[in-house]
């Protein structure tokens, strides 16, 4: 029997096909399929398809197709399901969105998982091989770390010039819009040991990769003895972070840098404190910024940045001063969002009551899209001004004054920053 695992593009874009390029050349590996893949007994085939980049072929052989789902995919995972059972098809749908809204998948899948998919896997499969498949299969504990293999790697290396590692899960952070801290077991933060996390960098190809745990900072110490399991390795990598951590453990970015470390990514969600305390990001401290920014250069990596506006806290003025403080900043890479309620946070829920929900095309909840009424300005006025900011900074003059100053840093920073600054440029 053969299995299909699928991960939808987000199709209907007005830049959708030089995404495509964009995407050929930087995606990494989708690591829940790994893991899964690893999991499924060897009689079983396996394949892969990227929808980003690759063209799905509906008629070809197969007996079971999963698809993971986040919110902004949500209805090109939808349509490539049905169309899967128009065939005959069984299709299984998991990830943050189904998670989140299981009635809503069951409407296009046979199966629906509920919650990480590791403890589910076997008995999944057990249950589709006697034809029994379960409506839904819900995760009922937390999945132990020790129990999370290597993926297997059944990724087309043509497809992707750099893989993806899991360290570690979850974040003890209470962000009221973050989808993964708010989803079942997300607050509880896990580590996989650090020799099965070497061993699987080991045996990647790609030179470059990215750490794609929520942040390489919530345990220094596991952080630490990782990067100096990874200084022989001669690999470079990127990771995400928080400031408080990075701010004060220069050990840690010493470790960092020397392990290979090109470029830490920074939810610096605002430049105001009352909207960073207001989303509930304790780790945030405005006055840390400038400071926290130098030492990362000074220690050879770059800073990718991440702005949000919409908070209730914020006014029109946010923009401006948002402006005139990241002008200052020196940062390798800023991306500015709009507050995004996905279904299944906190932040959802109270603009849902409050009638403040705009729309559920789920497509819309792309983070540059405004699909909610602010408290103080219009929603015409955040999109244009958020629109308007993200134009400044990506100028052709500023990217390639990024561009430029990546080059102290070497070849693979240089890479990177010329490939998501031009990036960032096309979703305008």
């Amino acid at each position: 029997m053969k299995i299909l695992f699928v991960y939808p593009g987000i199709k209907g874009s007005d830049n959708y096909n030089l995404n495509k390029v964009f995407n050929k050349i930087f995606s990494s590996e989708p690591p829940s399929f790994g893991i899964l893949a690893a999991l499924t007994p060897p009689s079983y085939q396996i394949d892969m398809i990227d929808d980003s980049i690759q063209k799905i072929d509906y008629n070809q052989s197969c007996d079971l197709v999963c698809i993971t789902v986040y919110t902004m995919n949500a209805p090109r995972a939808y349509q490539i399901a049905d169309e899967f059972r128009k065939k005959g098809v069984k299709v299984v749908l998991g990830g943050w969105h189904p998670s989140a809204l299981p009635n809503e998948a069951k409407q296009h899948a046979d199966s629906v998982v509920i919650g990480e998919a590791e403890e589910i896997w076997p008995q999944l499969l057990k249950d589709f091989e006697n034809s029994c498949l379960k409506s839904f299969y819900n995760q009922l504990r937390i999945v132990n770390p020790l129990k999370i293999p290597n993926p297997r790697r059944i990724f087309n290396k043509r497809h992707y010039l750099s893989a993806s590692v899991q360290a570690s899960r979850g974040c003890p952070n209470r962000c009221f819009f973050c989808a993964m801290t708010n989803r079942k077991y997300g607050r509880i933060y896990r580590t996989r040991p650090v020799k099965e996390v070497i061993e699987e960098i080991k045996n990647i190809s790609p030179k470059f990769f990215q750490f794609n745990d929520n942040s390489l900072t919530i345990d220094p110490n596991y952080s630490k003895e990782l990067f100096i399991s990874l200084k022989n390795l001669n690999k470079k990598f990127f990771c995400n972070g928080n400031i408080n951590i990075l701010n004060r453990d220069e050990n840690l970015l010493k470790l960092a840098s020397d392990a290979g470390c090109c470029a830490w990514a920074i939810g610096l969600e605002s430049v105001s404190q009352e909207s960073i305390n207001y989303l509930g990001k304790k780790t945030n401290k405005i006055k840390e910024y400038a400071s926290t920014i130098k030492k990362i250069h000074d220690h050879g990596m770059m800073v990718l940045a991440d702005f949000i506006f919409g908070f209730d806290t914020d006014n029109i003025d946010i923009f401006n001063k948002t402006k005139d403080m990241v002008s200052d900043m020196n940062l390798d890479l800023v991306t500015f969002n709009v507050l995004t309620p996905l279904p299944g946070t906190p932040l959802f829920d109270k603009l849902k009551k409050e009638r403040r929900i705009l729309t559920e095309d789920w497509s819309k909840y792309d983070f540059k899209t405004v699909v909610f009424k602010p408290k103080n300005m219009s929603p015409e006025e955040l999109q244009n001004n958020t629109i308007e900011i993200q134009k400044i900074f990506s100028s052709y003059f500023n990217i390639m004054k990024n561009i430029a100053r990546s080059i102290k840093f070497g070849f693979y920073p240089f890479v990177f920053a010329t490939t998501i600054n031009f990036q960032e440029k096309s979703a305008l």
